[in-house]
């Protein structure tokens, strides 16, 4: 008997696919260039004010040039690139929400049902990641709840807290919307919540990055292209 090919289904649409690709590139540019920015100065603070001779809570070893844009020392042109780049991450982010929330992707593929909070159903999810089966047989386009979590947090979270704190770090949104000193409690604090939120980005960037080669790197990559993603055979009911 001849072996029927991999089951193909539609889980990417157009505009999460650009989104996606248009994100990556911002990400990858921003981190780079934020280290480069954190290197003029790679100590942060809590409070109003942060400067060198006041207690900072964490200080860094500057970051080698391999991993910082540009890879010579250059604040200038890494705040250049790191505040052209905050413009492509937000109003990319905006219109991501509004066309998500119009074609009713947030709804159908992130909302998270009332069984998909139980322990029990948690436990499976975790169980079925140990063994890398990342997709449930019975519905393989559905996230499970491991991703909707994840991006619930990315979306709604550190990518808005990342944005607004960003915000709050230049003198002319200060004078403009002088409210978000009082929301993050102070400039140097809004420095130290921007990290945090970056380096929780960062951190969602590796665990994808890896589930994503750990996944199968060509199926996943072509979906996030094509729109279409083979069920592997090992995961088809």
């Amino acid at each position: 008997m001849s072996r029927q090919p991999p089951r193909a289904v539609y889980r990417h649409r157009p505009l999460t696919r650009l989104w996606h690709w248009v994100n990556a590139v911002a990400i990858f540019v921003m981190i780079g260039s934020g280290l480069m920015i954190l290197n003029a100065h790679p100590q942060l603070y809590w409070g109003e004010y942060g400067a060198n001779f006041d207690k900072a809570w964490i200080r860094f070893d500057r970051f080698p040039g391999w991993i910082t844009i540009p890879s010579t020392y250059n604040l200038a042109l890494a705040r250049r690139w790191h505040l052209f780049f905050a413009l492509v991450l937000a109003f990319g982010l905006l219109v991501f929400l509004i066309g998500s929330v119009l074609n009713r992707h947030i709804a159908r593929d992130l909302a998270i049902r009332r069984g998909e909070w139980s322990r029990r159903h948690l436990r499976a999810d975790f169980r079925a990641h140990l063994a890398f089966r990342f997709h449930d047989p019975e519905s393989p386009r559905d996230y499970n709840s491991f991703q909707k979590l994840s991006y619930i947090a990315i979306l709604f979270v550190a990518l808005p807290v990342v944005i607004l704190s960003g915000l709050t770090l230049s003198p002319g949104m200060n004078a403009a919307w002088p409210w978000l000193l009082d929301l993050f409690g102070g400039r140097a604090s809004a420095r130290s919540i921007h990290f945090l939120a970056a380096a929780a980005i960062t951190l969602f960037t590796i665990v994808h990055l890896t589930l994503v080669i750990l996944a199968g790197p060509i199926n996943e990559v072509r979906s996030m292209v094509t729109g279409w993603w083979r069920v592997p055979e090992n995961e088809q009911p």
